[in-house]
């Protein structure tokens, strides 16, 4: 009998982004409409649709061996997992969500501790309310059931929402006031299935590889011709994991140079190293990088 390990993957907002390094990462995963169970091209494992909320459960008892969640719904829930790896992505990008107290632009609440006996609408009660009483705090924290950015004043003093950019917020006439957590993707398992060998090895590599692709996403290949004269100022500009790759060409003269460098600063890079006499300077998008 095939050895099979069950995946738990995230619905709704990561779901896009998710998909999106399990391709780079090498899995193929397609999801059929309505369908709650897609195909990925690695016969070894199930995967499994669901809420980001659902999975650190059902990850703890043991329905999924393995979940990709947010640390958000982890500390929420309350789940007794493993915590294999930490992902640093969200709906958008390579950036982390913030689980934020905002209240009205024209409140008085300047700082957490005005929301002393004060109303909080959230969806993340148990989060806030710890938070709260880590503070000495007591507040009257509540479930929002959606659409919580229109609560206050009326319905409530303040709310603690997910943001990544606070536009939002800023959209709703909101102002953060305080940040109770910092929230990534994390890989986890529960504790059977992380005694597992066959398990524990097959989880370790996909997260090599999920490591690689993220760390691809922020950068690129540059390569390009350079002459011995202008080697020396070339290879200054030029970061890499190492060192630069250099390779002889026909022309004594002349070397080919390789280089991974990051992807925010290629645009004014290029441009530094055709000054410093850089030619056929290429770009190559990654998928993977493994240190």
């Amino acid at each position: 009998m095939m050895n099979k390990l069950k995946l738990g993957l995230p619905a709704g907002s990561l779901q896009n982004t998710t998909l999106e390094i399990f391709k780079k990462a090498g899995y193929n995963i397609q999801i059929g409409e309505r369908s709650y169970y897609p195909y990925i091209d690695d016969e070894e494992i199930d995967c499994i649709l669901m809420r980001a909320q659902e999975i650190p459960k059902y990850v703890e008892d043991q329905v999924l061996d393995v979940g990709l969640t947010g640390k958000d719904w982890i500390t929420e829930t309350g789940a007794d997992v493993q915590e294999l790896a930490d992902l640093n992505y969200s709906k958008r990008g390579l950036r982390p969500v913030r689980l934020v107290l905002a209240v009205p632009q024209d409140s008085p609440i300047t700082k957490v501790e005005d929301l002393d006996g004060k109303r909080i609408a959230t969806e993340l009660v148990e989060t806030t309310r710890k938070f709260m009483q880590g503070k000495g705090l007591k507040a009257s924290v509540s479930f929002s059931w959606g659409a919580t950015e229109v609560k206050p004043p009326l319905l409530a003093d303040a709310i603690a929402e997910l943001t990544e950019t606070g536009r939002s917020l800023k959209a709703n006439y909101l102002r953060i006031i305080e940040t109770i957590l910092v929230s990534t993707p994390r890989v986890i398992m529960n504790h059977k299935s992380f005694e597992d060998p066959w398990k524990k090895k097959k989880v370790d590599r996909m997260i090599t590889l999920l490591r690689g692709a993220l760390m691809a996403e922020q950068k690129v290949m540059l390569k390009m011709n350079v002459h011995s004269d202008n080697l020396e100022k070339v290879l200054k500009l030029l970061p890499a994991l190492r060192k630069p790759t250099i390779s002889n060409l026909c022309d004594d003269d002349w070397v080919a140079v390789e280089s991974v460098v990051d992807e925010r600063k290629v645009r004014t890079l290029i441009c530094e190293l055709q000054d410093a006499g850089a030619e056929g300077i290429l770009e190559f998008p990654m998928n993977k990088i493994i240190p």
